[in-house]
């Protein structure tokens, strides 16, 4: 068939397909590599070569005899991407001996993101940190992590044994498994591993684990990945406790660990928001309650300012926040716990005497609870995990899974560690990013009676997102301080995107008419493209703002369908999505559309706490992580556009 390398071979599919399939002649393994119509199958096979990386370990595909593309007569005399690193350091880097010259001769990161596809996969993610300005050194810790151990002498079936093989090979037993493998639904195969999620996902701690990582990089597949490898190891009398902060994100998840666990699996594995099972584990001990959010929990807490009689010129607010970012954090919600607990980071301060005043109101508050049999989140949780430590001591699951750990607090930590009992194997997993901590929760898993003690692993490849959308995105977080979930920061920056495309794009209008119609526009030209709508997002600060979108749109012939708190995406329904920027986290969309991002919504005034500067600020780093979310949930393309004056963080 004329191939560039002689273990490849040709099989007929049907009459008009061939297939490119690879072999040793020693080894019964046979690598089906490409599939298309008989001449353009022998046009691929003619260029390619597969062999077994020495250096790897790795199973590489690769392009022989590759050019450069043409560079433009006044860059030609510009440096080549790679001149800093010798022929031995790419070779390390896995870039095979027959592309070296290739590898050479690339002057521009365009020509570079040419390459993909002619040099071997797992080489061009090794080299993309290079021209994304990481030190050699740098990306060989990163290599190091997921090649598999090089021999003297590999051949092709015990090089798919390594976990960068296996990213790009699917190793089959028999026609039985073929045939169950290529009638699973096409949505199963949409949840990927790299090799170093894969890692993650099977390994065994000794007690709580943390895994950390951008936007885009993959934290909620790993979590779901985890859970079914766990169910491998408990017995079939125990499960797993999956929980995360909001109902339509648990709903996210319980969909797609449909896609990867058996019906019987999915009976071992409880999927829930936490507020709905503490909610539900009261009632069910005994204590009917209900509990109470947003404007009935303000308005509770300014009946109960005023049966205090406390006048320290510091409103209902400040009294809700000092509850729950002091009391609560104490894990004790008595007077002396109160009297005596630290208050870094609130700007107010208070002596002794105005803590007791302080300790009235939340007397009153208290009393008002009981009286209308209900609670706050801050006493649920308490209420809830004392109960699991009198009357569950050896807790209620052997293993539970944590999604958007970030936003947890540690009154939630505590209960999740009375949970899963007193810390065994495989106790806790945790999967966040403060980056994307929007509710202004902060919790230090070490004080909350959760240690991992370098149980801690960190995702660096973002799949979601192109690189130039996440630059974008991140630098809205420059010089911004983030927790990794503990005592120490993350700074972010281990991250990159293995994709391209055109930056975000940032406009503002005239008045809200003129954007309506860029919006309409927009959407018509993705439908002539022939793109199907419901890759689309349109997202707004709040729901009320969203509201006049939606009308504007369904005005335009457009159907619409808003993603709400209560219920994850219908993606079999053919339309625009609409939703919050709090409702969109956790989900991704090929296009997104951040519409009236306006001075005074983006960030939202109202949503300011200004009773001190460090109230403020923190107000303010949330209201950005909101963005940084909204922006980061956009695969291929991202529009930002305001009205009027733009808002501060897009000037």
């Amino acid at each position: 068939m004329g191939a560039a390398d002689k273990k490849l071979m040709s099989v007929r599919v049907d009459q008009t397909y061939r297939g490119v399939v690879a072999r040793e002649d020693h080894d019964k393994v046979f690598l089906l590599l490409w599939v298309d119509h008989h001449d353009k199958a022998y046009e691929w096979a003619a260029r390619k070569k597969i062999e077994v990386n020495p250096q790897t370990g790795n199973l590489q595909v690769y392009e022989v005899n590759a050019v450069a593309p043409e560079t433009p007569a006044i860059a030609a005399v510009s440096t080549p991407l790679f001149v800093k690193l010798s022929d031995d350091q790419l070779q390390l880097l896995g870039v095979p001996l027959e592309q070296l010259e290739y590898i050479r001769s690339l002057t521009s990161m365009e020509a570079f993101f040419q390459s993909r596809g002619i040099i071997p996969e797992d080489c061009y993610e090794h080299l993309e940190w290079i021209v994304n300005d990481f030190p050699f050194e740098e990306v060989m810790v990163l290599v190091n992590e997921n090649r598999g151990t090089a021999a003297q002498a590999h051949d092709m079936e015990s090089a798919l044994l390594t976990p960068e093989s296996q990213k790009s090979f699917v190793v089959v037993e028999g026609e039985d498994e073929l045939r169950r493998m290529l009638a699973e639904p096409l949505e199963k195969w949409r949840i990927f591993l790299h090799p170093s999620q894969r890692k993650v996902v099977s390994r065994r701690f000794n007690g709580p684990a943390r895994v950390l990582g951008g936007a885009g990089t993959g934290k909620t597949v790993v979590a779901i990945h985890r859970a079914k490898h766990l169910l491998k190891t408990l017995p079939e009398n125990q499960s797993i406790f999956f929980t995360t902060f909001t109902t339509n994100l648990a709903a996210d998840i319980q969909d797609n660990l449909r896609k990867i666990c058996s019906v019987e699996e999915m009976r071992r594995i409880e999927v829930v928001n936490l507020d709905a099972w503490v909610l539900r584990f009261l009632r069910e001990q005994g204590f009917p309650t209900s509990l109470i959010y947003s404007d009935q929990l303000d308005e509770t807490w300014e009946e109960a300012l005023a049966l205090s009689g406390v006048n320290l010129g510091l409103d209902a607010r400040f009294f809700a926040e000092e509850w729950t970012r002091v009391l609560a954090n104490q894990g004790d919600f008595s007077k002396d716990s109160y009297l005596f607990a630290s208050r870094i980071g609130r700007g107010t301060r208070l002596d002794r005497g105005k803590r007791l005043q302080v300790w009235r109101v939340f007397e009153e508050f208290q009393n008002l609870l009981r009286e209308k049999k209900t609670r706050d989140i801050d006493t649920a949780l308490y209420d809830c995990r004392k109960l699991l430590e009198n009357r569950y001591p050896d807790g209620l699951f052997q293993s539970v899974s944590v999604d958007e750990g970030q936003d947890f607090r540690n009154n939630a930590y505590r209960l999740l560690r009375a949970i899963a009992g007193p810390e065994h194997q495989n106790d806790l997993f945790i999967v966040g990013d403060a980056h994307q901590r929007i509710y202004k929760r902060k919790a230090t898993l070490s004080k909350s009676n959760v240690h991992i003690r370098g149980r801690s692993s960190y995702l660096r490849i973002n799949y979601r997102t192109t690189e130039e959308i996440r630059k974008h995105a991140f630098a809205l977080l420059k010089g911004i301080s983030f927790d990794d979930l503990d005592d120490a920061y993350d700074d972010g920056k281990l991250c990159q995107s293995l994709t391209h495309g055109p930056k975000p794009e940032v406009n503002v209008f005239k008045d809200a008419n003129a954007e309506y119609e860029f919006l309409i526009n927009h959407l018509r030209e993705l439908e002539e493209r022939g793109i199907g709508l419901r890759s689309v997002c349109v997202i707004a600060r709040t729901g009320k703002i969203l509201e006049e979108y939606k009308a504007q749109m369904t005005q335009a012939g457009f159907r619409v369908y808003e993603i709400k708190r209560s219920k994850s995406d219908d993606r079999t329904f053919e339309g625009v999505r609409l939703a919050t920027m709090h409702r969109v986290k956790g989900l991704e969309f090929s296009y997104v559309f951040i519409v009236a991002a306006n001075d005074r919504i983006v960030p939202l005034i109202s949503a300011i706490d200004a009773s001190d500067e460090v109230s403020r600020e923190e107000s303010l780093t949330a209201e950005r992580c909101l963005l940084y979310v909204s922006i980061t949930r956009a695969q291929r393309e991202a529009f930002i556009s305001g009205y009027g004056k733009l808002s501060e963080f897009l000037l």
